[in-house]
């Protein structure tokens, strides 16, 4: 025995893996899956130990309902993330007492991820006006929300979801005009789409790099998968690269959204991809 093979621990994952709620939102949204059983359903059925819930699938947000939610997850193991919050306002309308009011509609969901002990809420960068002006007026509800959640211990996130927030140079201008440490970002590998100043669709890749350094929470996003068990869209290898290379040593969440494969089917192959992927990479550093 060597010297120091008794203090020899198994190397950290490079990242852990967690499940987005969203890709069971069909089974919720049936009827088929209860929102209260995301957790041990993310534990037993996918062995998936972290999650990030969807404030649309909430069938309510009261206390008693998160104090369930929570005694759920932690009777099930379950680590809980963040809340992806929709529907709650413009958080840059141009009219302030709007922008105010989607600030304070936010407040019960910074409540609720306090009490089940996530990290972050992920919120959304709507506005109107020109992309300098949904700028400014975007960062201001944003510092107003991250205000609110500093006091929670919690930080809010924007995610390239659609609009300008699918150009990554416009995200990252928002966050450093709001200018508080609780904003961040959550890429997500698939959501870059043309918008008002980027006729064509960015380069999703330079848009991940150009998230990371805010980023607290990061989003596979898979849609269809090859013979070989690759995404047909996004170069896992590639994009994970980008993710650990840039000290990202977090959570990445399975967010599948195809139609090809059933949800579960999607669940376990994205999954499976980014296992074997990270599995290569944290193979590849041992040996450099």
């Amino acid at each position: 025995m060597r010297p120091n093979d008794s203090l020899s621990t198994p190397a950290q994952p490079l990242f852990r893996i967690s499940l987005a709620e969203w890709s069971l939102h069909r089974a919720i949204q049936s009827g088929a899956l209860d929102h209260l059983d995301f957790p041990l359903t993310a534990r037993r059925e996918y062995a998936i130990d972290g999650v990030e819930y969807v404030s649309t699938l909430f069938k309510a947000h009261d206390e008693g309902y998160v104090r369930e939610l929570k005694r759920r997850a932690g009777d099930a193991g379950a680590t809980s993330l963040l809340i992806m919050c929709d529907g709650e306002g413009r958080l840059g309308d141009p009219d302030s007492a709007l922008r105010s009011r989607a600030v304070s509609n936010h407040f019960k969901w910074l409540d609720a991820a306090a009490l089940l002990g996530c990290h972050s809420i992920r919120v959304n960068a709507e506005s109107e006006g020109t992309s300098e002006e949904q700028q400014v007026l975007v960062a201001a509800g944003l510092r107003a929300l991250c205000e609110a959640a500093d006091v929670r211990n919690l930080n809010v996130l924007i995610e390239n979801h659609g609009g300008l927030s699918s150009d990554a140079r416009w995200l990252t201008g928002v966050i450093r005009l709001a200018g508080h440490p609780r904003a961040g970002t959550l890429p997500d590998f698939g959501n870059f789409a043309p918008s008002d100043i980027a006729p064509a669709a960015p380069d999703r890749y330079e848009g991940v790099r150009q998230m990371m350094p805010w980023a607290k929470a990061v989003s596979a996003k898979s849609h269809a998968f090859d013979a070989a068990g690759n995404e047909t869209a996004t170069d896992f290898r590639r994009m994970l690269d980008i993710v650990v290379n840039s000290g990202y040593c977090a959570w990445v969440g399975v967010e599948y959204e195809g139609e090809g494969l059933s949800e579960p089917e999607g669940i376990r192959a994205t999954r499976a991809l980014l296992e074997r992927v990270r599995d290569d990479l944290q193979a590849r550093r041992g040996r450099s």
